[in-house]
């Protein structure tokens, strides 16, 4: 697992209702403000709305209540499918991406799942070892489908990594 930088915040990890998910848009936003070969913001009420019907988000909560992160899980039979971690940027570093990873893994482990997938930008190559630490490893490669423009002259794909559970 990699290693933390900042202290880890006291969390509580749940299951997250819409109110949550609609709440938690700014912090993926804030999160993926990184992606600047990309137009426009990450994510939407309307996008968010469409992954809740395939699928589920989790969200961490500090001891105030505020969601400070947030992770998108879904599951099909035997094979699950991870994506959308954000944490917000003041907390990158802490371990608490790490923890909503184990927690994603785990929740698809519980639904059934035995396998989980990964998609990484090309273009996000630094988070390869992140994955990796995590145990997840290269399984393939696929087109990128952007929900929102790439900019001029930009080549992109995702690479596929896997992990057992």
């Amino acid at each position: 697992m990699p290693t933390s930088q900042k202290s880890l915040p006291s969390v509580c990890i749940s299951l997250a209702t819409p109110t949550d998910v609609l709440a938690a848009i700014p912090v993926i936003n804030e999160a993926f403000a990184i992606v600047t070969f990309l137009g426009g913001t990450r994510t939407d009420e309307t996008r968010i709305t469409e992954m809740m019907a395939k699928g589920e988000f989790l969200v961490a909560k500090d001891d105030s209540g505020r969601i400070i992160a947030t992770v998108y899980s879904e599951c099909n039979r035997e094979r699950g499918y991870i994506g959308m971690l954000a944490v917000e940027p003041s907390l990158q570093g802490s371990g608490l991406g790490c923890k909503m990873m184990d927690a994603a893994a785990e929740h698809c482990r519980n639904l059934g799942c035995k396998h989980v997938d990964i998609k990484v930008l090309s273009r996000r190559s630094e988070l390869l070892p992140f994955y990796r630490g995590l145990g997840y490893i290269e399984t393939g490669t696929e087109e990128f489908h952007p929900g929102r423009p790439m900019k001029d002259g930009v080549e992109c794909h995702c690479i596929v990594m896997s992990k057992f559970l």
